[in-house]
C-alpha cells in the first residue's frame, strides 16, 4: 500500500503543471508549509509572521521572516513535555532555515531543502529535501526527512554508501544557542508528503468566505512527544504517535493565518499568525504629500524672507537652524524631521521655500543635522528642483544634478540661526520582554517612562527619564547560576528591585571632528544595567557603502534599584566595528570585534535587510 501511494506521488509530480498564483500557508512549527510537514513553498518576498500553534503538552510560538525571496528563516519558542522526566514542561529555542533550489516550472516541481533546529537544543533537529507540484487548487508535496523528521524509519539512509560518518547521529540534547553539524546522518530517514487544496468560495450568513484550504499529511516524525526521550534514548520510546496523518482546515486572510489541526491521531491544535510586508506595513503612518512647487517670486528683504523660511521649514516637518543667502546661492540648514533619506529630506525641504527664495537664487546649499551634528549635505541646482516637479520632470534627473559634500559641522557665521536650547520631552508606554526564561517561556513587563531632551547648541545636550513599572511577571525570573559576570542576566532583580526605576539620565556631546567624521561622547547613567563613559568616533565617507568605527566605554554595573546607586563590577569595553551595505536586496552588513561588558573578548557579526518603510530585519551571532 505505502509503495503505491509513493508510486502514485512520484507520477504526479512529473506531469505537466497548470501554474497558479496561490499565496502559501503556514505550518505548525512556524514557516511555510502542510501541518507538521513543510512543502517547498514560501512566503512573498520580506514576508514578517508571528503567531502560535497550540495544543496539550507542547505550543509553540513562533517568527517568521522572508529574508530573501528564496530564503525562509523561522524563530521558534517552545513550551514543551520535559524529554528528561517524562512529565512537566520545559521551554526550549531553534532556528530552522529553508532554501528554495528550483523554482516550480512548466514540467519541473518546485523543490527545497531545510534544516530544522539548526541552531538550538537539537531535540527538534532534523533535515529535508521537498517537492511540491500544482495543479489548480490541488498542491502535492513529497519530502525525504532526516533526524526528526524520519524517526518513522522506512529504510536505510543511502548517505551512508558515501561514507560510514552518516551513520551515527549524536543524541545528545545541547544547551542550546549552538550551530549542529550532524545534518543528514542517522541510519534512518523517512517518506513524507500531503496535499493543499484550495477550497472554493463558499457563502455563510455572513457573507463569502474565501483562503479556506484542507491540508492531509502523511508524516514522517514518528513521535507524539518527547517522553522517551529523544533524541537520549534511555529505554522504549513511549511517545510514538497513534497515527502518522495529520489533517485540518486552514484560513489564510491578507494578515492572518488560522486553522485547527488533528494531529497524531489523538490531539487538536490550533493555530494563529499574523503577517505583514515591512516594505509596505499597514499601520504606518504615510509621509505627508508632497506640496505642489511654487513659483519664483520676490518677498521683499533677505530678514523677512529668513523669517518666512523658518515659518516654512516648520510647516515642513523641520526645525530650521541656519538661512544666508549668497548671490545667486542660498543656504539652508535644518534638523529633525520625519523622513529617514537625504533625498526625502531635500525634496521636501526645497518645495518649502522655493516661493520665497529671491529669484535670482539658482543655486541651493542645503545642510541636514542630527543629534547637533551634521549628517549630510548637498547643493542643487534650483532649476533641477523645479523641473523634477512638473509634467515631464524625473525624480532621478534632478538628483543626478547634485553634488553630495562632506559633512563638515559648521553652522555659517553670518547665517539667520536660531540658537539653541531646544527642549523636547515625550511621555510613553513601554514594554520589556524576556523570551525563553527555562521556567516561563515569555516573561514580560509593562511600564510607562517620562523623558526630555534639551539641546544647548555646539552638539552639547542632557537627556534622561524616569520609568514606572506597571504590570508584568519579569520579576519572576530564575535567578542566573552563570559562572560568568552577571552583566544581563540578572534581569529578575532589576525588575523586582527598580518598580520606580531612572533608566537613563546622561549628558553628552555628538560633533563632526573632521570631514565625514562623526564623535559622540556621553557620561551618566548610560542605560538602565550600566553607567560610566562613553565614546565613539565614526568614519563615513560620503561617497562610499561602508564606514568605520571605534567605540571605547569605562563602565560599573548599576544597583538592582535602578537609582544613583552602583554595584561593584565595572569593566572597560571597546570595539572596532566595519559597516557596510551590500548591492542587493538592500542588504548590510556590520563586523564587531573587540572587549564585551563580560571582559571577553570576540567579534561578532550581524547581518540585516533595510525595507523602504524604515523597518529593518536582521540576526547576529
Amino acid at each position: 500500500m505505502m509503495r503505491s501511494c509513493r508510486l502514485a506521488l512520484l507520477i504526479l509530480l512529473a506531469l505537466p503543471a497548470r501554474a497558479e498564483e496561490v499565496p502559501a500557508s503556514g505550518s505548525d512549527f512556524g514557516g511555510a508549509g502542510l501541518i507538521e510537514m513543510r512543502n517547498a513553498r514560501f512566503r512573498e518576498d520580506g514576508t514578517l509572521e508571528a503567531g502560535a500553534s497550540l495544543r496539550h503538552q507542547r505550543r509553540f510560538w513562533f517568527m517568521n521572516f522572508q529574508a530573501l525571496p528564496f530564503l525562509e528563516t523561522t524563530f521558534r519558542l517552545s513550551e514543551r513535555l520535559n524529554a528528561t522526566t517524562g512529565r512537566g514542561s520545559t521551554t526550549d529555542r531553534a532556528f530552522d532555515v529553508k532554501l528554495r533550489l528550483l523554482e516550480e516550472g512548466p514540467w519541473n516541481p518546485a523543490l527545497a531543502i531545510g534544516l530544522q533546529d539548526v541552531i538550538g537544543t537539537g531535540i527538534y533537529g532534523g533535515e529535508y529535501v521537498v517537492a511540491s507540484r500544482r495543479w489548480g487548487p490541488l498542491d502535492v508535496t513529497l519530502g525525504l526527512g532526516f533526524g526528526r523528521l524520519g524517526t518513522r524509519g522506512d529504510f536505510a539512509n543511502p548517505l551512508t554508501g558515501i561514507s560510514e560518518g552518516f551513520r551515527e547521529r549524536p543524541r545528545d540534547v545541547g544547551r542550546g544557542g549552538t550551530l549542529r553539524l550532524d545534518f543528514f546522518r542517522g541510519e534512518d530517514m523517512a517518506v513524507f508528503g500531503g496535499l493543499e487544496y484550495s477550497l472554493p468560495r463558499l457563502d455563510t450568513p455572513w457573507g463569502e468566505l474565501e483562503g479556506l484550504r484542507a491540508k492531509a499529511e502523511w508524516s514522517g516524525d514518528a513521535l507524539r512527544d518527547e517522553r522517551g526521550g529523544y533524541p537520549v534514548r534511555h529505554g522504549a520510546l513511549r511517545g510514538k504517535a497513534r497515527s502518522l496523518v495529520n489533517l485540518g482546515l486552514q484560513w489564510s486572510g491578507e494578515h492572518i493565518d488560522a486553522g485547527l489541526h488533528f494531529v497524531h491521531g489523538t490531539d487538536l491544535l490550533a493555530r494563529l499568525s499574523l503577517r505583514m510586508d515591512p516594505a509596505r506595513p499597514p499601520a504606518a503612518p504615510p509621509l505627508r504629500p508632497l506640496p505642489p512647487m511654487p513659483a519664483r517670486r520676490a518677498t521683499g528683504e533677505e530678514d523677512a524672507r529668513s523669517v518666512a523660511a523658518f515659518a516654512a521649514l516648520r510647516e515642513a516637518g523641520f526645525r530650521p537652524l541656519a538661512y544666508e543667502e549668497r548671490g545667486m546661492e542660498a543656504r539652508i540648514a535644518i534638523s529633525e524631521g520625519r523622513f529617514r533619506t537625504l533625498p526625502q529630506v531635500a525634496s521636501r525641504a526645497l518645495r518649502a521655500v522655493n516661493g520665497i527664495l529671491p529669484p535670482e537664487v539658482e543655486v541651493i546649499r542645503l545642510s541636514w543635522w542630527q543629534a547637533g551634528a551634521e549628517m549630510g549635505a548637498l547643493m542643487i541646482p534650483r532649476q533641477a528642483v523645479e523641473a523634477a516637479a512638473g509634467p515631464w520632470g524625473s525624480v532621478e534627473e534632478a538628483w543626478s544634478a547634485t553634488t553630495l559634500f562632506p559633512a563638515q559641522g559648521a553652522i555659517w557665521p553670518d547665517a539667520h540661526a536660531e540658537r539653541g536650547p531646544h527642549w523636547d520631552w515625550a511621555v510613553e508606554p513601554r514594554l520589556g520582554l524576556q523570551l525563553g526564561d527555562p521556567s516561563r517561556t515569555l516573561r514580560y513587563q509593562g511600564a510607562v517612562a517620562a523623558g526630555a531632551r534639551v539641546e544647548f547648541g555646539d552638539g552639547f545636550s542632557a537627556a534622561g527619564a524616569v520609568q514606572q513599572a506597571l504590570f508584568g511577571n519579569l520579576g519572576g525570573g530564575l535567578p542566573s547560576d552563570s559562572q560568568l559576570p552577571h552583566v544581563r542576566s540578572d534581569y529578575a532583580l532589576y525588575a523586582r528591585d527598580g518598580k520606580t526605576s531612572i533608566p537613563g539620565l546622561y549628558a553628552e556631546r555628538v560633533w563632526n571632528l573632521a570631514p565625514d567624521v562623526f564623535a559622540r561622547a556621553t557620561a551618566g547613567l548610560l542605560e538602565p544595567m550600566f553607567g560610566g563613559l562613553s565614546s565613539e568616533v565614526l568614519w563615513r565617507p560620503v561617497d562610499r557603502g561602508f564606514a568605520l568605527g571605534l567605540d571605547m566605554n569605562l563602565v560599573q554595573q548599576r544597583a538592582t534599584d535602578g537609582l544613583f546607586g552602583f554595584r561593584d563590577y565595572g569593566v572597560a569595553t571597546g570595539h572596532v566595528s566595519l559597516y557596510s551595505d551590500l548591492p542587493v536586496w538592500n542588504l548590510y552588513g556590520i563586523l564587531r570585534a573587540g572587549r564585551y561588558l563580560a571582559g571577553d573578548w570576540g567579534a561578532t557579526i550581524e547581518m540585516g535587510r533595510r525595507f523602504d518603510s524604515g523597518i529593518e530585519v536582521g540576526a547576529f551571532g
